[in-house]
């Protein structure tokens, strides 16, 4: 059995969830389970007929409620979309621990650490759980030393030139 690593798709562009999206495409056409969720983003996948059709191959998950961005919500709809994150978390959690899927995507979890909702050590725990086949990429802008630790490759991902068409 392959050992499974942990990816880090990084950079302050764009690419990095479609990047993600290649991978899991890759992993289903093997016939293996991907289970993705997202963090701090819109409906935007999670609601398309589209991405319905992928399953049961390719799961997306999206934990909170609200579509706005996360720093312009109130105190109160912080405080509840951070337990809704959480319950995110935990699920990923469940997910690493029945072993269902052999590629799981979380999906700008390095922005949770970037706007102090997990700390590294929480993260680091969470990967813990990561059963030994299981391929694990955590995207995000956010990175340092100490989480570039936590993963067996990071990929820096940047964009060179950008048109509006």
């Amino acid at each position: 059995m392959e050992k499974g690593m942990i990816y880090i798709y990084c950079g302050e562009g764009h690419g990095k969830s479609p990047a993600a999206l290649g991978r899991a495409l890759r992993t289903a056409c093997k016939g293996e389970n991907v289970v993705i969720i997202r963090f701090l983003k819109g409906r935007g996948l999670s609601d398309s007929e589209f991405v319905r059709r992928l399953e049961p191959e390719i799961k997306i998950f999206r934990f909170e409620k609200s579509d706005e961005n996360f720093v312009n919500l109130s105190k109160e709809r912080k405080e509840e979309e951070i337990y809704n994150i959480k319950n995110g978390l935990n699920f990923a959690k469940k997910v690493m621990n029945t072993d269902e899927c052999s590629l799981l995507i979380l999906d700008e979890v390095l922005e949770l650490l970037g706007n102090d909702i997990i700390s590294i050590a929480e993260l680091r725990n969470l990967l813990l759980c990561k059963p030994e086949g299981m391929d694990i990429i955590m995207t995000g802008a956010t990175l340092n030393d100490e989480i570039c630790m936590l993963a067996d490759e990071v990929m820096k991902i940047e964009t060179v030139r950008s048109q509006n068409l």
